[in-house]
Formats: C-alpha cells, sequence, structure tokens
C-alpha cells in the first residue's frame, strides 16, 4: 500500500465531454469515489491483461468494492498481439455478457495496448459505453490515455482500425509505475521526451538535468520530478486535445517519430524486438536527422536529441533493432500505410529546432527513402 501525495488534477476542456487527468501516488484509492459521484449507480467491468492483473487487479476491485460500485474482470493476454480484431470481439462480447447498459462503464486497466482496445470495445457496443483509462505504464499516463483515440491493429499497419471516444477520468497513479521492468520505463519515458522536443525546449532542457529523478520516483523518492514530468505531458496534450479533437491541424504534432517508428514496429511484428516506446525514440532521432538532412535543423540539434535517447538507454539507430530491419522498400511500403498519408501524400512531422516540430505535407518518398537506405547500410 502506498501513502497517496496530494494530487494534481489536469482538466481536459472538451466542453460537455470535458473530464480530468488525476496525477500523484496513490491517486487511485480516489477511483471507487470518483466513479460513484460521475455515475451513481453504474456497475463496471474492469479490462486489464494477465500481467497486469497479478500486480493490480485485486487492489482496484477491492477499492471499487468498498466504494459500493460492482465489477467483474475481463483478462485478455499481455501484449501488442492482443490489439486485433481476434481479441477485440472476445472484449465486446464478454462486455454484453456481463449485461453491461449504456448506463454502466468500461474500467481500461492497464498500459496502451488495454487503453486502446477497451476504448474502442466502449466506443462500439450498445454504440458506446463510457470508460475510465487507469494507465498503468509511463506511455500510457503521459500519452495514450489521454485524448479519445481508441483501436486496434491491422496486419497492414498499427492503429488503423478505430474510433476517437473520450474517456469520462483518466487516473494516472505514478505508484503503479513502480511494478514496470527497466526496458518498459525506458519505452514510455521516449514519449515523454517527445513532448519537448516537438514543442517545449525548456522542458527537454529539464529532462536532460531531472531524468534520472524521473526514473527513480519510488515511495523513498523525495522528489516530485516523475508526477512533474507526466503531469507536463499530461497539460500539453489536453491543450491540444482541446484545440484539435480530430487531429485536423495542431494534433498530428503529437505524431513526432511515430511515422518511422511505426514503420520499424510493424516491420518487428509488434512484436518484444521493438516497443512502440522504442521505436518512437528511433523514429524521433531518425525525424531530427532527416529534418537535418533537408537543412531545417541544426546537425547538433539531432545529435543532442540521439545523446539524451542514448544515455537513457533508448535505441536511436538502426542497428538496434534486434533481429534486424527489412530493406528501405519495404519500410516505404509500411510508411505508405501510416495514417497521416492523404490523397497517397506523405506527411511527416519533421523539426526546426528541439521544441519547434512542424508538419511538413507532400514530403518527397524517393528523399525518405535515400534517407532510410543510407541509414540501412
Amino acid at each position: 500500500m502506498t501513502a497517496p501525495n496530494e494530487s494534481i488534477v489536469v482538466p481536459v476542456a472538451l466542453a460537455e465531454r470535458a473530464y480530468d487527468i488525476v496525477i500523484g501516488r496513490g491517486a487511485i484509492e480516489t477511483l471507487g469515489a470518483r466513479i460513484k459521484a460521475l455515475r451513481p449507480n453504474a456497475k463496471t467491468v474492469i479490462v486489464t491483461d494477465a500481467t497486469v492483473q497479478k500486480h493490480h487487479l485485486d487492489r482496484v476491485t477491492a477499492i471499487l468494492t468498498a466504494a459500493g460500485v460492482a465489477s467483474s474482470p475481463i483478462v485478455v493476454p499481455a501484449g501488442e498481439g492482443s490489439k486485433n480484431y481476434a481479441t477485440f470481439g472476445t472484449v465486446c462480447e464478454a462486455i454484453i455478457a456481463a449485461r453491461i447498459e449504456r448506463g454502466d462503464l468500461i474500467v481500461a486497466l492497464g498500459g496502451g495496448v488495454i487503453g486502446d482496445l477497451a476504448g474502442f470495445a466502449a466506443a462500439s457496443v450498445r454504440r458506446g459505453l463510457d470508460f475510465v483509462q487507469v494507465p498503468t505504464s509511463l506511455l500510457a499516463q503521459v500519452d495514450s490515455s489521454v485524448g479519445g483515440k481508441t483501436g486496434i491493429n491491422s496486419p497492414q499497419g498499427k492503429n488503423l482500425i478505430g474510433a476517437f471516444h473520450q474517456p469520462i477520468l483518466v487516473i494516472a497513479d505514478t505508484a503503479m509505475l513502480d511494478t514496470l521492468s527497466k526496458r518498459e520505463f525506458r519505452a514510455g519515458y521516449a514519449e515523454v521526451a517527445k513532448y519537448g522536443l516537438l514543442g517545449d525546449a525548456a522542458f527537454f532542457d529539464w529532462l536532460e538535468a531531472n531524468w534520472q529523478a524521473v526514473f527513480a520516483g519510488g515511495e523513498t523518492s523525495n522528489s516530485m520530478a516523475r508526477e512533474q514530468a507526466v503531469a507536463i505531458c499530461c497539460r500539453s496534450k489536453a491543450g491540444v486535445v482541446a484545440r484539435d479533437e480530430r487531429e485536423n491541424g495542431e494534433r498530428a504534432l503529437l505524431n513526432l517519430g511515430h511515422t518511422f517508428g511505426h514503420a520499424f514496429e510493424a516491420a518487428a511484428g509488434y512484436s518484444q524486438r521493438l516497443l512502440h516506446g522504442e521505436a518512437v525514440a528511433l523514429g524521433c532521432v531518425l525525424a531530427f536527422e532527416f529534418s537535418a538532412r533537408k537543412g531545417l535543423v541544426a546537425e547538433s540539434d539531432a545529435a543532442r536529441v540521439r545523446a539524451h535517447l542514448a544515455a537513457v538507454g533508448l535505441p536511436t539507430h538502426v542497428r538496434d533493432v534486434a533481429g534486424g530491419v527489412p530493406s528501405a522498400d519495404a519500410l516505404m511500403d509500411l510508411i505508405a500505410q501510416d495514417k497521416k498519408v492523404k490523397r497517397g501524400k506523405l506527411t511527416f512531422i519533421l523539426t526546426r529546432g528541439i521544441g519547434q516540430a512542424f508538419v511538413a505535407n507532400d514530403v518527397d518518398p524517393a528523399e525518405v527513402r535515400d534517407f532510410l537506405s543510407e541509414k540501412l547500410s
């Protein structure tokens, strides 16, 4: 049991669909009371995976029970492989079998995979159920649990099937991150660094000085660095989502590193060879290096990004991908399926400096292919 600290509350301003992100050690203790206040008579199903089940399901169930909120679990295999048609169907059928009605709730207890999968099921069953995000990974706490993007993967690409469906509440208990492996925490940190790289140079400066305190966290640490980092990322994303919920403009900036990253992730078969956050780290480095190649950003900035992510222990070179990667042509085929492609034209998030990302439309595919060929060689 972790003694709760005073929580940080970040609002997501979406008019009648507004909701709060509650951040802090022990914040999970308020889950039952908050659900009771939001939906007084609701019952819930908790969608989680086999790994998170071992660490957190009993505690979350007890918290809901103590508040008089009925719950039943739906447990799926851990890992990106669960973001598929078959598991999505299994979850939907289990929700229906639990007799969850429109006034009831889905609780997504897990990392980004569970948030995306449970959120998409919530958007689909009975044409839309409310859901609560309880992210248990750093990546999910700072990024995927906020903003309403839900979905599953296609064999042809990542997150190609899904819906925008906002949660009614996000509880980001930073104590839950203590159960993550070092590799999983590092992977989540890639999304933390991304927020500095895309639009907040001062935050990236702070991360260079404080990343070890963010990693330390823990009950014995007097530092609030982890909570600060999560809150800064959530405030940044909440602002972007409020201004551009459906990604018609500014929200595309949140995909810095993802066009390259998703291609490498798909090439690795969405497997343990390359975690999503690791792919994002590599993608951010490549985005800066490609921007430098185009004369948009100084080589020193690209080197600084590469050095920081490498110091954290994240992949920064193509050769860092376990098992190798396919040809430049094969990667280009995967990039062509990216969600940001419009009428066949490639869109990349490029940069003019740290904290100065921008949307580049109609990027020349031949230039990208030559760049990837160089990196692969």
